[in-house]
């Protein structure tokens, strides 16, 4: 695996922004969002119970999306954000209040630090590491409509090859619900290779009732929005993140007649 940041940190880096911005400025219409892009925890939270090997496994982040993301900022011109801590202690693409929120199941790993907490920690994680990450995109958002600027939201994730034992075929996925002309733009890039099996929302669906990002950022705003999700084996070293940052770079349209402005 490429990508293994979860490690002690100096005292002033163990709590660190809520969001990565990057290339703010970037004159791709693409706004790309990466919400799991990190496994950190700060020491006080003690990992929540779970032995460190879990903050490495796809419950704690979305492993190689970040890099993935990175990239395409690089190569598109575009503008990114990229959380700071890890899904277990809050998930950006959950509603607050929703039962993935702070999951005390994950999978079928329980998490004994998040049973039972009160509301002023639910509030207090809200707050430092969810609010601030969102406030931040929309605030982005915001600009780039007062500045007539097209926009439509690109969200990267990677899922496993295997959910409960249950084997997953697809290379990757497009999840849309409002969006329907730029998911099926990019599933028809990604065609132009026969080799790989790609579809529409797989493994998952766009739900209001399990996704932020999408239905609020995008869908509300009548901002086209996808979320692209990529199988986590594909991403196991540099040479598949660098293919699939190149693929989806080539796969994304450069224009789109649906983008807000």
């Amino acid at each position: 695996m490429t990508a293994q940041p979860e490690k002690d940190l100096p005292p002033e880096k163990d709590w660190p922004d809520a969001v990565e911005a990057l290339n703010e400025h970037g004159r791709s219409d693409i706004v790309l969002l990466c919400e799991h892009a990190s496994n950190h925890m700060p020491a006080e939270y003690g990992r929540l119970g779970l032995d460190a090997a879990h903050l490495q496994r796809h419950i704690a982040w979305d492993i190689g999306a970040a890099e993935v993301t990175r990239l395409l900022s690089a190569r598109l011109d575009a503008a990114a954000f990229l959380s700071g801590y890890s899904r277990l202690l809050i998930d950006l693409n959950r509603p607050l209040g929703s039962a993935g929120s702070i999951p005390v199941l994950s999978e079928a790993t329980e998490i004994p630090g998040n049973s039972g907490i009160d509301p002023a920690e639910r509030n207090r994680r809200a707050e430092i590491m969810f609010s601030p990450f969102h406030d931040r995109v929309a605030a982005h958002l915001d600009r780039r409509i007062a500045e007539n600027r097209p926009t439509r939201i690109v969200t990267i994730h990677s899922f496993t090859p295997v959910f409960l034992g249950v084997a997953r075929p697809w290379h990757a996925g497009i999840l849309h619900d409002h969006a329907v002309g730029l998911a099926e733009a990019i599933l028809s890039g990604l065609r132009t290779d026969p080799e790989l099996n790609v579809a529409a929302n797989v493994p998952y669906v766009i739900s209001r009732d399990a996704d932020y990002a999408v239905p609020i950022h995008g869908d509300d705003r009548g901002i086209p929005a996808v979320l692209i999700e990529i199988r986590q084996d594909l991403l196991a070293n540099r040479a598949g993140i660098e293919e699939w940052a190149d693929r989806l770079a080539a796969a994304l349209p450069v224009h789109d007649t649906e983008a807000v402005r």
